[in-house]
């Protein structure tokens, strides 16, 4: 089965050619994204209409180039997968239009996927592990999914594939939004995670080097840079993140007003390590807390933010030493953000799930699938 897979949902233009093979193995053929981060970066963040507009210009030379690195003719597709939202609606109905379009003229079967859907099964594109790792990959259900991205910041339980119940979400920010935001207060540039932690690893590898005690210290005597756990200690599973950036901007505030601008800078690292340090805490600890009460037999990352080194190992540990059993699996790297493979293979997952009617009947989906900025997940 040949899959073409397109995602808009942001300032990502991608497409994908997936082949699944009778064993259920998946084969990525292809991979294409034309990347607008340069872009928006002098505006600190994603403008949804400039975004569409690149889309529209992008979207043809990445089809082209994505069927031809999978040396395939559309003749040769099986079916034809899209984010459907959420997202920002004028990049997603550059998508949605254009694989509507694609299913019309080719008469092939078209799905419309949650664009959440897509970064858990990122999960499902890979699954090697180091031997190195205790933990096993293999992927059982039932499995609890923390989804950190830029625009969503989920536990999210499945019972089976396709069957989801949200348990816990931010209340506020994302996770990957207060990134952002932080690095915008910082005049570190967009985006913000990668950078912060970036400067946050300088950090820490800056206390390594000293002699000092294991107490947290500052470049700047007298300096003790501490941020708040947001509902770490609520009944719930859901997070807030919009505290924790006012209180960086605070703290960020009231050393510029004390400190040099040299000073200062040299702060930078530190408030970095202390920001990005208190997200994973409560990320890590909202997680184990659900997962007692789940009981999951795998626990797995999901979204932009997945991405990042720390939450990844300090998570692996945490499982490690509270839950034994529980295996471990993120996605690779190159799946972490916006892609169209992701988009792709969640389609397969649909498919095998619909009935011979239900297949028939996506041949004609090119007429009713809209664009979804607030789509919700669905079973």
């Amino acid at each position: 089965m040949i899959i073409l897979g397109i995602e808009t949902s942001c300032d990502d233009t991608g497409v994908s050619v997936l082949k699944v093979d009778n064993a259920e193995k998946f084969k990525v053929l292809s991979g294409e994204i034309s990347s607008q981060i340069k872009l928006h970066a002098k505006w600190g963040g994603v403008v949804p209409n400039l975004a569409a507009r690149e889309h529209s210009k992008n979207i043809i030379p990445v089809l082209k180039k994505s069927l031809q690195t999978a040396n395939i003719e559309p003749r040769d597709i099986d079916l034809i997968t899209v984010t459907e939202g959420p997202g920002l609606i004028p990049a997603l109905l550059v998508g949605t239009n254009f694989a509507k379009t694609l299913s019309y003229l080719w008469q092939k079967p078209l799905l419309g996927i949650h664009h959440i859907e897509g970064h858990i099964y990122a999960n499902f594109i890979e699954n090697k592990i180091s031997p190195s790792q205790i933990l096993s990959s293999k992927i059982k259900f039932p499995l609890l999914c923390l989804v950190v991205s830029g625009g969503h910041t989920q536990l999210i339980l499945m019972t089976d594939h396709l069957q989801y119940e949200i348990v816990g979400e931010t209340q506020d920010d994302a996770v990957g939004e207060a990134f952002d935001k932080v690095a915008r207060i910082l005049d570190l540039g967009y985006p913000g995670g990668p950078i912060i932690s970036q400067k946050a690893n300088e950090w820490n590898q800056q206390k390594e080097k000293t002699t000092l005690t294991t107490e947290r210290h500052s470049l700047v005597k007298g300096q003790d840079i501490n941020f708040p756990r947001p509902m770490l200690n609520s009944p719930n599973f859901n997070f807030s993140f919009s505290g924790l950036k006012t209180a960086v901007l605070y703290e960020v505030k009231n050393l510029k007003e004390n400190l040099s601008t040299n000073e200062f800078k040299k702060l930078i690292p530190q408030i970095c390590y202390e920001f990005q340090q208190a997200c994973i805490d409560v990320l890590i600890h909202k997680t184990m807390l659900s997962a007692k009460k789940y009981n999951p037999k795998t626990i797995m990352l999901a979204g932009g933010v997945s991405a990042n080194k720390e939450l990844r190992q300090q998570l692996k540990e945490s499982i490690k030493n509270n839950l034994q059993n529980t295996g471990y699996k993120i996605p690779d790297t190159k799946y972490t953000a916006d892609n169209a493979t992701m988009i792709a293979v969640a389609g397969y997952f649909r498919w095998r799930k619909m009935t011979n009617l239900k297949k028939k009947n996506a041949l004609q989906n090119w007429r009713t699938l809209q664009a979804n900025a607030g789509l919700k997940i669905t079973n």
